[in-house]
């Protein structure tokens, strides 16, 4: 039995975080691949509270919430470290990942799927978050200190890889790399990074996977 498990979904970008974070620390682990629609009983077992994925099973004690458990990986296993180790970092460092997770991840999950009035709303907040990304990552190559991937890189992957697709499929462009070259050389820098692109579901299975559900919901009005 595998020391550590996750449980998951090959599409999420919130799975995805944790197994670019335990490939980092070089944790070898057991990937359980759940069923959204039909949810296992040991993954509500694990997540009472949420009945969501992702979650880390660790000598059998679960841990719930990607931001959690990337704090756990970080603190439980050595190598590269995630997070930075200066505590006024590594509160700004929270403070951006939460920025992804309640502002830039919802709102950027919305646009591609609204429409009219909605989604024009959506596009100007959109571009106000992008803006202040642009600003962050003025004169840096990753948004935290030094050269190296860190936990905030790692929880904006939906941006850099995700909405970009989503965008396609949509027919939008609310990013655009001319419009926001920090960004979109944020994005190459990461998108390069070997465990980063070993880590991520293959373009062209994410983009039909994603194809299904636009169809669907266009199907449904």
């Amino acid at each position: 039995m595998a020391e550590v498990k996750l449980f998951g979904t090959w599409f999420s970008p919130f799975s995805r975080r944790i197994e670019i974070a335990l490939k980092l620390k070089g944790v070898e682990y057991e990937f359980i691949e759940e069923d959204l629609s039909n949810k296992s009983p040991l993954l509500l077992k694990y997540n009472p509270v949420h009945k969501k994925i992702p979650v880390l099973l660790h000598n059998g004690k679960p841990i719930c919430e990607s931001l959690v458990i990337l704090e756990y990986i970080d603190e439980t296993w050595e190598g590269p470290s995630i997070w930075p180790s200066d505590p006024y970092e590594r509160a700004t460092a929270r403070f951006w990942a939460k920025f992804f997770d309640e502002k830039c991840v919802p709102a950027m999950w919305k646009v591609c799927w609204s429409k009219g009035e909605e989604q024009e709303k959506l596009k100007e907040e959109c571009t106000q978050l992008l803006k202040i990304l642009e600003s962050a990552l003025s004169g840096k190559k990753f948004f935290g200190p030094g050269e190296n991937i860190g936990m905030v890189d790692v929880t904006g992957n939906f941006i850099a890889y995700w909405f970009g697709i989503l965008q396609e499929l949509a027919g939008l462009q609310v990013f655009a790399k001319e419009k926001f070259p920090n960004v979109g050389e944020w994005i190459d820098e990461f998108l390069n990074c070997s465990i980063i692109k070993e880590n991520l579901p293959p373009k062209d299975k994410l983009t039909a996977h994603l194809q299904v559900r636009f169809q669907a919901v266009a199907a449904s009005k």
